[in-house]
């Protein structure tokens, strides 16, 4: 088969996106595409994008909407792939017959055509051609995969003389290929600073409002440099132990804990990471948790819906060396409150609630409050608990009970 790979990072992938994969697959060019996120993107550092497991479940669930069939998948690859996502590096992984076989086989294509040798492409737009000779092992990457090169109507590019420079400098015939796409003027930055949404696939579009994505640039602007390397690690490393909506709730929760601490004058950096981790430990084995539980707290939290809160303090620290303990209490007593809580352990406990895809209730009035007060936000948020678990019949825990009289309540 002829397979193009497309790698981006899709913050978020737009409609221009979209032309380029239709184009290479209507016009006969490639037989099937593999789209890549990056994880750790070699010209995008610091800041300036969201995180990776946003920009790998927006960019899947919009092309499930708008491809059907297997003609076009998407690749979790540079999720295991450690340090920087060179595109070289990518390339040798999914090229690989013992990632690719599998992973078109998990996809719907059937064994033999997975096994046939294939031809790779690696899509891109004419703007690269320039820069390419100063990317990373830029032999390599085209002694794997030849550059298949999407052209916009009347576009004035030389694909001959730019085929020809480029082989001059590498010494050798490099295979470099051109198609023409539908025009879409659109670039993710400007759609991230303007916030139009026009050219973004109505998917993406429902997921950057139920995630509360470029909505508060503030925040990360407050954060630390190395906090914000942190986090972006951290979320790229959660992919391994997390399902999609927890790991994406994770994220969330870090984000809104940050924001918390930003306006009621906590620290920032440890907001982040503590609502980041709170939920580490939650889809460990049960008797992981366990030990972990113990190792941290004793039997205080032998109820197994609660033992994920200090055996995550235990799993940070063991698995993402953290070693705060202001960090560590926020995500032991996430779940419970207790009665010495910190305006650190308070703004996780609440983000952790009221975080922006939460839907199992009318949150409004919580989230109007805790802009302003966090004290009388939590008193609504335990008030509520305390009336469900005596409606059930259900026993409080005593380090819940404990925050509720702190809090009043």
């Amino acid at each position: 088969m002829r397979i193009g790979l497309f790698g981006g990072s899709f913050d978020p992938i737009h409609k221009g996106h979209l032309s380029i994969i239709k184009g290479a697959i209507n016009n006969g060019d490639v037989d099937i595409v593999i789209v890549i996120p990056t994880v750790r993107n070699s010209f995008k550092r610091g800041k300036v994008l969201s995180a990776a497991p946003y920009r790998y479940f927006m960019t899947k669930a919009v092309i499930e909407s708008e491809f059907s069939g297997n003609k076009v998948l998407v690749s979790d690859a540079e999720f295991s792939i450690p340090g920087i996502s060179y595109t070289v590096s990518t390339l040798k992984k999914i090229t690989s017959m013992n990632y690719l076989v599998p992973f078109l086989t998990y996809n719907g294509i059937k064994p033999k055509k997975a096994l046939e040798e294939h031809t790779f492409f690696w899509l891109c737009g004419s703007d690269i051609l320039p820069s390419f000779t100063h990317w990373y092992k830029p032999e390599e990457i085209i002694s794997m995969a030849g550059l298949l090169v999407a052209l916009r109507p009347g576009e004035e590019c030389d694909i001959y003389e730019e085929r020809e420079r480029i082989s001059k400098e590498f010494g050798f015939e490099a295979n470099i290929e051109s198609f023409v796409i539908d025009g879409v003027e659109v670039a993710s930055s400007e759609v991230r600073i303007t916030k139009d949404y026009e050219d973004v696939p109505k998917v993406a579009q429902e997921f950057i409002k139920t995630h509360n994505l470029y909505a508060d640039k503030e925040v990360m602007d407050a954060v630390s440099d190395e906090a914000a390397e942190k986090f972006f690690l951290m979320a790229a490393d959660l992919y391994e132990y997390l399902g999609e909506k927890r790991l994406l709730h994770t994220i969330n929760v870090g984000l809104l804990s940050a924001k918390y601490a930003l306006i009621h004058g906590a620290d920032v950096d440890k907001a982040l990471i503590a609502g980041l981790l709170h939920d580490c430990a939650k889809e460990l084995e049960p008797q992981v948790q366990r030990d972990y539980a113990k190792e941290r707290c004793g039997d205080t939290f032998a109820d197994k819906k609660l033992l994920h809160s200090p055996a995550g303090a235990v799993f940070a620290k063991k698995r993402f060396d953290v070693d705060d303990e202001d960090i560590l209490n926020a995500i032991t007593y996430h779940t419970t409150g207790h009665g010495g809580a910190t305006l650190l352990d308070k703004i996780v406990f609440l983000a952790d609630k009221l975080e922006p895809a939460r839907t199992y209730t009318d949150l409004t009035e919580m989230r109007e409050v805790a802009l302003s007060d966090i004290d009388a936000a939590l008193r609504l948020c335990v008030g509520a608990v305390r009336k469900k678990f005596e409606t059930q019949g259900r026993d409080i825990h005593p380090k819940t009970l404990e925050f509720m009289n702190a809090l009043g309540v």
